[in-house]
Formats: C-alpha cells, sequence, structure tokens
C-alpha cells in the first residue's frame, strides 16, 4: 500500500493541468505509449491548432519493441483517427525530450512556420518535466502542455498486459523526478521548486528498489 501513495504524490506532482487553449501548432513527443498520440489527435480534431508535429526517433524502450520510428506510429494512429495526412509533419531522428524539442524547432524554423503558442503532448507523469524543457529550449513560445485524460489507477492498468510493465512505468517515474532536480543544473530545464513531500516520496521509492532509469 506504501508503494501507491508513494508513486500517487509523484503523479500528482508531475502532472501540471493546464488548461488548453488555441494554438499555432500541436507537438506530440514520442514514447512507447501510443495514448498519448490519441490525445494529440484528439486535441487536433477539436480544433486547438491547425498543425501537429510528430516527434520521436526510436527511445531506450521502443528500439526493442516497435520495427517503425515513434513519430511514424503516432502519425499513423492519428490518421486513422481522422487527423489529415496535409496537417502533419513528422520529426523521425530525435532520441530524448531535448532532441525532441530542438529538432522540431528546426524544423518548424526552416518550413518558416510562425509559431508562438504551443500544446505539447506527453506522458501524463511526462508534463513537468516537459515544460520545463520547452521553457529552457524554446524560450521565445507559450507552451502548454497535456497528456492522456485519466488518473494514476487507470494509467497503470494499461501497462498490466503489455509490452512495458507497471514496475518499468514507475521507475521511469522516478527517473523523471530525479531529473527535474538536476538538469537545471547542466542546462536543460529550467529550474523547478520540489516539495519535500514529493523528494521523500522518491527516496523512498529509490530505497525499494526503483533504480532502473535514475541517471
Amino acid at each position: 500500500m506504501e508503494k501507491e501513495k508513494l508513486v500517487q504524490i509523484l503523479w500528482d506532482y508531475l502532472r501540471m493541468n493546464h488548461k488548453l487553449e488555441k494554438s499555432d501548432c500541436i507537438v506530440v513527443l514520442g514514447s512507447h505509449d501510443t495514448r498519448v498520440a490519441k490525445r494529440g489527435a484528439e486535441i487536433f480534431l477539436e480544433g486547438f491548432a491547425p498543425l501537429i508535429v510528430f516527434s520521436g526517433g526510436y527511445g531506450k524502450l521502443t528500439k526493442h519493441i516497435w520495427n517503425t520510428t515513434e513519430a511514424e506510429k503516432f502519425a499513423r494512429i492519428a490518421m486513422d483517427m481522422g487527423v489529415p495526412e496535409t496537417s502533419i509533419l513528422i520529426e523521425d531522428k530525435s532520441s530524448n525530450t531535448g532532441e525532441n524539442i530542438l529538432f522540431v524547432k528546426d524544423l518548424i524554423n526552416n518550413k518558416k512556420i510562425k509559431v508562438q503558442k504551443i500544446i505539447a503532448v506527453n506522458k501524463t507523469y511526462m508534463e513537468r518535466r516537459t515544460y520545463a524543457a520547452f521553457k529552457k529550449l524554446w524560450e521565445d513560445i507559450d507552451v502548454i502542455v497535456t497528456s492522456p485524460q485519466m488518473e494514476l489507477t487507470e494509467y497503470l492498468a494499461g501497462y498490466r498486459s503489455g509490452e512495458i510493465t507497471e514496475d518499468e512505468v514507475i521507475n521511469v517515474m522516478v527517473g523523471d523526478l530525479q531529473r527535474i532536480k538536476m538538469y537545471p543544473e547542466k542546462g536543460f530545464q529550467v529550474h523547478q521548486d520540489i516539495p519535500k513531500e514529493v523528494w521523500d516520496a522518491y527516496l523512498k521509492l529509490v530505497e525499494m528498489g526503483y533504480t532502473k532509469h535514475l541517471c
């Protein structure tokens, strides 16, 4: 029971709950979680932006489970949901969050597309880290972050019979919290305060062995 409470504390901190606004572009960051692609397609079809960019090559997890890039797989999901191919751009070389942002920024600039506000779509527990990275690496745009709309129990349930296990996801969450603390010093993200309760939960999860994705 303690584990569930600790993971919930991390989840509540890492999720930012931004309100969606009309934007110039939706950027969907690649990962193993195809629900992220569906969320990006949903908000495009709801009319929040006229353009959607899928970003992602092969990541640490997906290089072992897929034979196509994250961006290509996500774009196919979006097109199957009704997103027109003419409204999609693909960036399929990046392998981490920083590259997602920088490579999409280059793609947008090279195509001379004017962008002032972006909706970034990622996994729920990646909202805060995504926001921090955008604010550091693409300073001149406004960014709203969003993710699949579900609570922790439902989110983790999706991994009980899939290619990635629930424990793997918790390991990644712990690693992401560590990066929120470490990465500002490396110039990868802006600084964000981490409440004591959140850091204490992180330390307890590390003690419990959730160390697989630590730097």
